[in-house]
């Protein structure tokens, strides 16, 4: 029996609006599973079910066997941590920890030795006595994250918990964060729009479109194969050719003039009918090909450097540009704006997508949003 059970779980607003439909998911104690996707497609509103803050208007949720479906927050030993941080500003840093162990009665010791344990665990222990104003946002984060924490709750739920802060103290957060969760071995579930986060924090990733489960599955699994052209468009970037068949039985289709070989099952397609296939940058590689390898050539338009990488953006026809993704080697040199090089890559790398519609426009900003920019998907169709 899972830990932590979403049967069937559904939310229906006024008017007809369906929020989530039909969600079935299992944790296991002591898992972290993040709930991942754009905005408006049911993840917050699913992790308030589970906190009690919204009532399901079909299925249940269990957890440790126990069905708590109708039952209120404050009778569900859960922890919450929410994006604003929501601290008490006339309290002290002690005092919004302990809060929710006041508020049950707990023995004034009891108490005092939790929070000061807690302000251990976070690293905070000079700063009890202080003010959630006196705090940067890092710590105010991290503060009521103690709180969630201090009623030693089954299960812990972050609704976007780093999203106000800034790039590099949400790195260290999230390393922290994790960190905490192994440590006390607490089942948690996360909900983020941001693909770093839930690949890099998660045991298994919940990808969620429109209300429903697209796909779960580990962060390498969701990433190298996506059962759904939704997950592979929305995680990561793709390069995506419109192809013609050329050969079914060998998977050989074209780009413009360019032909490729493919590992994709193409009998369904006769020669002539036109398929979406796509190529991750990483599986591109500049210079000689290897034996075997197709090869495509173009034109470079633009050289973006990303840090660790160098992102090549190359024309193959009047109707595809490609990126190429290479490791930024001082030593190497660059090919220049405007040159004609040739690029490699097998037949594996080449993965079909079904003709599903593009993501809409908002949810193609929050994939491809900069700090996900280096992260790179697919789908095999």
């Amino acid at each position: 029996m899972a830990f932590l059970e979403l049967q069937d779980v559904q939310k229906r607003f006024s008017g007809g609006t369906v929020a989530v439909s039909g969600v079935d998911l299992d944790v296991e104690k002591g898992e972290f599973v993040s709930f991942l996707g754009p905005s408006g497609c049911g993840k917050t509103t699913t992790l308030r079910m589970i906190a009690g803050f919204e009532r399901p208007t079909g299925g249940r949720v269990r957890v440790e066997g126990v069905d708590v479906t109708d039952r209120p927050p404050n009778r569900r030993n859960v922890g919450m941590v929410f994006q604003s941080y929501a601290l008490f500003p006339n309290m002290t840093v002690a005092a919004n920890i302990g809060y929710g162990l006041r508020i049950r009665h707990v023995d004034r010791k009891r108490i005092a030795d939790r929070v000061a344990e807690l302000l251990t665990l976070i690293h905070l222990e000079d700063r009890g006595e202080r003010y959630p104003w006196q705090l940067s946002g890092g710590q105010q984060q991290r503060v009521a994250l103690a709180r969630a924490l201090a009623i030693e709750p089954q299960v812990l739920l972050l609704d976007e918990p780093l999203s106000a802060l800034d790039a590099k103290i949400r790195l260290a957060l999230r390393q922290e964060i994790r960190s905490i969760q192994r440590q006390l071995g607490i089942t948690t579930v996360y909900v983020t729009h941001d693909q770093e986060e839930a690949l890099s924090l998660s045991d298994r990733v919940v990808v969620m479109n429109d209300g429903r489960v697209e796909q779960v599955g580990a962060p390498a699994e969701v990433y190298g194969k996506p059962e759904t052209s939704f997950v592979a468009r929305f995680i990561g970037h793709l390069n995506i050719f419109s192809a013609r068949v050329v050969n079914p039985g060998q998977g050989r289709v074209a780009v413009g003039d360019q032909e490729m070989l493919t590992a994709i099952p193409l009998h369904n397609h006769p020669a002539g009918a036109h398929v979406q296939v796509a190529v991750r940058p990483e599986s591109l590689r500049l210079g000689e090909p290897l034996a075997g390898y197709n090869v495509l050539r173009g034109t470079v338009t633009d050289v973006v450097f990303l840090g660790a990488t160098v992102r090549l953006r190359l024309r193959v026809d009047e109707h595809h540009e490609v990126s190429v993704d290479t490791f930024n080697d001082a030593e190497a040199a660059l090919p220049e704006i405007g040159s004609t090089v040739s690029i490699s890559f097998p037949a594996s790398a080449v993965l079909g997508l079904d003709n599903s519609p593009e993501l809409p426009r908002e949810a193609q900003a929050a994939a491809r949003a900069p700090r996900g920019e280096a992260l790179l998907s697919a789908s095999r169709g």
